[in-house]
């Protein structure tokens, strides 16, 4: 049975009813890292690991929700809906819910269960799929003809408002409009964006999980968002036109903003050449060069790790450890940082014995379990079954 036909059995065991199913991609990010909130560009795919939903509409004001994997069920009425402060996962259905009533869409109760093939807590954005799922699947039960970017728009105020996590916006428009064998270069002060094609033939990228929680993640992230507003403030005094880091060149950051901070210049310095290498890894990728990318992932790593300073001794070793593999294209952290997972562009027939020998000698240096996950970039939320 797969995933599909499980969870049509699962609902209808538990709802005796028909649903329909929604499949709502996890994502990764190829390059652009700590870019999005400095209103530059990211540059996104969704991936064959997945969230699916089967939903049907009830005749009274119930939601009815049930988390397969986990064997939990949610039960609350429309009339009180708010973020629950027990269980975490219904946050992101009843957040895309609450969504439609701020529209003013009629919400009628609904029966959901929710299943998954994509890993938990690996930085893949497991949370913006279930909002993007939820939200699709509403609105094609609801007939409510809402276009798929105020969906992702809605997806991330769910986030914001019943999840608590003031994320951006790439998770959600990579899982809604991710497109099969393309990435996204999405550019996020405009929201405009174009299809890239990412021409994998003989190569997979392969994610490494480095089982290290992100512990300092949302501090630090706060303080490197401070930290680059401060290097735009300084530039800003002499150049009024510039409002984002996106704006700024190399040769602003070394006139008006070196002389003053050296920390906040190493902070944004990285944030404008990892503006340039995504759009040059772009014109790489239209001309099927995919050892330039890779190159330019290398780069990337190196200056998250010495400029910005958000990697970690784990994420450091697993990128050190690949570097001189030849059958390894480009490899760097992936995410907010201090944890999670790498992402290496690899050849496909070399990732077997690449993960039999990191793994022992991951466990071996750093006393941690080193997971893996081999993934392809597909298509974005979709109805599957109706």
């Amino acid at each position: 049975m797969n995933i599909r036909e499980d969870v049509v059995h699962v609902f209808k065991q538990k709802f005796a009813d028909d649903p329909i199913v929604v499949r709502s991609p996890g994502r990764v990010n190829i390059i652009g890292e700590h870019t999005d909130y400095n209103n530059g560009f990211v540059l996104p795919g969704a991936i064959d690991k997945s969230v699916y939903v089967a939903v049907s509409l009830r005749t009274n004001k119930e939601i009815h929700l049930y988390a397969h994997d986990l064997q939990e069920s949610f039960i609350i009425s429309i009339e009180d809906l708010k973020p629950t402060a027990g269980l975490m996962w219904p946050n992101y259905i009843l957040g895309a819910a609450a969504q439609l009533i701020k529209r003013e869409i009629p919400l009628k109760g609904f029966n959901m269960v929710l299943t998954s093939d994509l890993p938990i807590g690996a930085g893949l954005s497991s949370s913006a799929a279930i909002e993007c799922a939820t939200l699709f699947a509403l609105n094609h039960l609801l007939q409510a003809n809402l276009a798929k970017i105020d969906m992702v728009k809605m997806a991330q105020q769910a986030e914001h408002e019943y999840a608590g996590v003031m994320c951006g916006i790439m998770d959600q428009f990579a899982s809604m409009m991710g497109k099969k064998n393309h990435v996204l270069k999405l550019d996020c002060r405009s929201l405009s964006y174009e299809y890239v094609p990412f021409n994998m033939e003989g190569v997979k990228i392969l994610l490494l999980n480095t089982n290290v929680k992100h512990s300092l993640a949302t501090s630090e992230y706060n303080t490197r968002n401070a930290e680059c507003k401060k290097a735009v403030a300084l530039v800003n005094e002499h150049h009024s036109e510039v409002n984002d880091l996106r704006d700024a060149t190399m040769h602003m950051l070394n006139n008006y903003v070196l002389p003053k901070d050296k920390l906040v210049y190493n902070r944004s310095a990285f944030v404008v050449r990892e503006i340039d290498r995504l759009l040059q890894g772009c014109e790489d990728l239209k001309r099927g060069d995919l050892q330039a990318l890779g190159q330019k992932m290398f780069e990337t790593h190196k200056g998250l790790s010495e400029q910005y300073e958000v990697s970690c001794k784990e994420l450091d070793w697993l990128v050190d450890a690949v570097k001189t593999n030849d059958a390894v294209i480009g490899s760097r952290m992936m995410g907010g940082g201090f944890g999670g997972c790498t992402i290496s562009l690899v050849t496909a027939n070399a990732i077997e014995p690449l993960v039999a020998a990191l793994q022992p000698a991951y466990e071996a240096a750093m006393h941690m379990p080193l997971d893996y996950y081999v993934v392809t970039i597909e298509d974005g939320t979709e109805l599957i079954y109706a």
